[in-house]
């Protein structure tokens, strides 16, 4: 079986995980599954947006790079076991992660690109693919172009690819957990939460990923002994997927927008289409209820 394969099937049944976990032991009982944004960020920021970058990033920027200096052909770290090959660029990506993030929420510029995968109201479990183009590009390239660059072994980036999209999905995620000593050195959801609040204390706090000591070392941890009660951010923000991105070049008025004959048919649509969507698959929810009961 291929890796690719193995790998797949792992974020699957890890998804699935997740989301049974956020049912049973939920951060916030109120939560609904379906809450706002969620079409949005399943479809456009996790499939359709992932598809074309990955594209874009390992076919138009990574292997050119590649063909034209040949560093992968030195091998710098093939000869190393693929365990450690994967923690290197786990730990030294993560590292690089914090603090850019950190930089992001320091730069009015940058903020323009981090600020979407802030715009989540609900956090849950699919909440964190909500980022914003550039950033995606910017982080992605780094993250994987060292991998193949140095040589590591070919099946390093799907098994990194894995372990970020669960990991990712893990700090989102909606559910009650108490990790205690552990929180001291992986991140989740208890310090990652608290990082998506609309609460001025945190708002430079808790940029870690993966490794929560980032946080503890450079002095920037906040795990206080409650729970956030607001999340996204303090200003309006366009809940549709290409206004979000026109948004972070040109301020403007969601709502102004509809008094604009265009503008108003197209969020008028859209509008309509989700709801339909939502009230389908209520529907379909409901009676499988019904029948899992009759039987």
């Amino acid at each position: 079986m291929k890796v690719e394969t193995i790998t797949f099937s792992i974020l699957i049944t890890s998804a699935a995980a997740i989301i049974w976990l956020e049912k049973k032991y939920p951060y916030r009982k109120e939560l609904a599954f379906f809450r706002e944004g969620f079409w949005v960020d399943l479809i456009w920021y996790t499939l359709i947006q992932s598809f074309f970058l990955k594209i874009l990033i390992f076919d138009f920027i990574i292997q050119p790079t590649d063909a034209k200096f040949g560093l992968s052909s030195l091998k710098l770290v093939s000869h190393w076991p693929i365990a450690l090959q994967v923690l290197f660029f786990l730990v030294t990506h993560d590292l690089y992660i914090y603090w850019f993030h950190r930089w992001q929420h320091n730069s009015k510029i940058l903020w323009r690109t981090h600020e979407a995968h802030h715009s989540v109201k609900e956090v849950d479990w699919i909440a964190g693919s909500r980022s914003h183009i550039l950033e995606i590009i910017i982080n992605q390239t780094i993250e994987f172009a060292p991998i193949i660059l140095l040589g590591a072994d070919p099946m390093v980036v799907p098994i990194k690819a894995c372990f970020d999209a669960v990991w990712g999905m893990y700090i989102h995620s909606n559910i009650d957990v108490r990790s205690g000593g552990w929180q001291y050195f992986i991140n989740g959801p208890e310090m990652h939460l608290w990082h998506h609040a609309e609460t001025k204390e945190i708002y430079f706090s808790n940029y870690a990923t993966k490794f929560a000591f980032w946080d503890w070392m450079f002095g920037t941890a906040y795990l206080p002994n409650k729970k956030p009660i607001e999340f996204g951010l303090p200003y309006k923000y366009p809940k549709d997927y290409f206004l979000q991105h026109v948004f972070s070049v040109k301020r403007f008025d969601e709502d102004e927008l509809k008094k604009k004959k265009v503008w108003k048919l197209y969020l008028n649509l859209r509008s309509t289409l989700i709801q339909q969507f939502d009230s389908n698959t209520s529907a379909n929810s409901a009676k499988s209820s019904e029948n899992e009961s009759i039987a």
